[in-house]
């Protein structure tokens, strides 16, 4: 089993236009209780995505140094200090997600860019969802039986060609356990790595005989 963004995310999503101004960004974000919002286009494609963290530049920008010329410049100067609508507040382009790749695919992508959410879209860039950290971590959700069921009919007997039978695996909140012999020590490490990249494993014991490394 191989969990996809599609599964996971929220299909229903808060996005502003882009000429959306300052007060209705925050009265937006307050009203739905998100930190972020994907900005779109007329055509409902991902332009930016537009946070608290950027609105927040508006009440941290520092005093003004004295001197009228310097605070002309600074005036006319494009930044999130001095924006007033979604698309000068918004970080951009957005890194989005297709709905087909897999989770493990969408965590790779916010650990890289230390994000945490991804826009959702199509082959056209229209928005269709948004997944969050928390929406990816929701797959060690998955039940013991499921994981049981998938390592020892799918992993074990059809994708090693080991017997089911002589093997025996227990899985406990996510936490597996595997006992039996492997003829290969080679054999037996690529199990246990299959084994615990497999969907909702949290982690693996290894009690199996097979012959160690001297």
């Amino acid at each position: 089993m191989t969990a996809t963004v599609g599964e996971v995310m929220t299909a229903s999503v808060v996005a502003l236009r882009e000429g959306a101004d300052y007060k209705e960004i925050v009265t937006a974000l307050r009203r739905y209780r998100v930190s972020a919002c994907p900005v779109i286009d007329d055509g409902d494609r991902v332009i930016g995505l537009v946070s608290e963290a950027d609105l927040l530049s508006k009440l941290t920008d520092p005093e003004f140094p004295p001197g009228l010329e310097r605070l002309n410049w600074r005036l006319q100067q494009e930044n999130k200090a001095n924006a007033l609508t979604a698309e000068q507040l918004m970080t951009s382009p957005a890194i989005g997600i297709h709905p087909w790749a897999s989770v493990a695919e969408a965590a790779r992508q916010m650990e890289q860019w230390q994000i945490k959410r991804l826009p959702v879209v199509d082959h056209e860039e229209r928005l269709v969802g948004i997944v969050t950290r928390s929406d990816v971590l929701s797959v060690y959700e998955r039940p013991d039986g499921d994981i049981m069921e998938e390592i020892t009919k799918v992993i074990i007997d059809q994708e090693f060609g080991l017997d089911p039978d002589a093997m025996n695996v227990t899985v406990k909140s996510g936490i597996v356990t595997v006992t039996g012999p492997v003829e290969r020590l080679e054999q037996a490490l690529r199990l246990l790595a299959r084994i615990r990249h497999a969907e909702g494993v949290i982690g693996v014991r290894d009690r199996m005989n097979y012959p160690r490394a001297s």
